[in-house]
């Protein structure tokens, strides 16, 4: 897989982009490096790549802003570097949709390994008897989500998820009313090595709710049981 994918670096911040770079190339990744979101835009709109890193902060488009444009044609998965803790609490409050987040100052080891974590979860594993069960395409009532071709519909209208967005939903719906536990949904989403806390799951769910609301305003699958977890509305 490290040999074949290729990590779009957006930064504004030379030494980072230089650093990060020369860590992923030692994974056998390959690297596109840009110094702004305007100039990623417009050659990731040219030649997509595997999956993005994005600073947030940066001139002329920031990374938000960047992950926006590219949702509007890409479901890339994207990892987001923040400069202050505070900034989490933005991200993720604004619902964009990023797969995971990095606070500076990190470590060169725990980007190579979030990055990792993140491919892992896209690859196809082929020649494994567990993924024959989680690649049956799942249907209940309205909402149906093929893993092979990683989508998803709802009363037959597309519903574009990310791969995290895509995981959760998964796990909830292959089992209707079973309660799954925050916890029980970090597994199914992330790999064990990145630690998530609790309000990134429940940012997922109320993006995941805002996408199907776009297409049915009925929308209501998804329970909230407070204290506990989440679960599929049994029909």
């Amino acid at each position: 897989m490290n040999q074949k994918s290729t990590i779009a670096l957006v930064d504004d911040e030379r030494n980072i982009l230089a650093s990060l770079r020369l860590a992923l190339e030692a994974e056998g990744y390959k690297v596109r490096t840009y110094g702004d979101g305007a100039a990623a835009l417009e050659a990731l709109t040219e030649e997509p790549a595997d999956l993005g890193i994005f600073d947030i902060k940066m001139p002329k488009m920031d990374g938000m802003e960047l992950l926006r444009r590219m949702r509007q044609m890409s479901d890339m998965p994207v990892i987001f570097l923040t400069s202050k803790d505070e900034e989490i609490d933005e991200l993720f409050g604004l619902k964009m949709g990023a797969d995971d987040y990095i606070a500076k100052p990190f470590s060169q080891r725990l980007v190579v390994e979030r990055v990792k974590a993140v491919l892992r979860r896209i690859a196809p594993k082929d020649g494994q008897a567990p993924q024959t069960e989680a690649a049956r395409i799942v249907e209940r009532g309205k909402l149906k989500l093929d893993p092979e071709r990683h989508t998803c519909h709802w009363d037959m209208k597309a519903v574009t998820l990310t791969v995290t967005e895509f995981l959760i939903l998964q796990a909830l719906a292959q089992r209707p009313g079973v309660v799954k536990t925050r916890d029980a949904l970090m597994d199914a989403a992330y790999d064990d090595q990145v630690y998530v806390d609790d309000r990134t799951i429940d940012s997922h769910i109320k993006r995941l709710r805002k996408k199907f609301k776009a297409v049915d305003d009925d929308f209501d699958v998804i329970e909230t049981l407070y204290g506990v977890g989440y679960r599929f509305k049994e029909a």
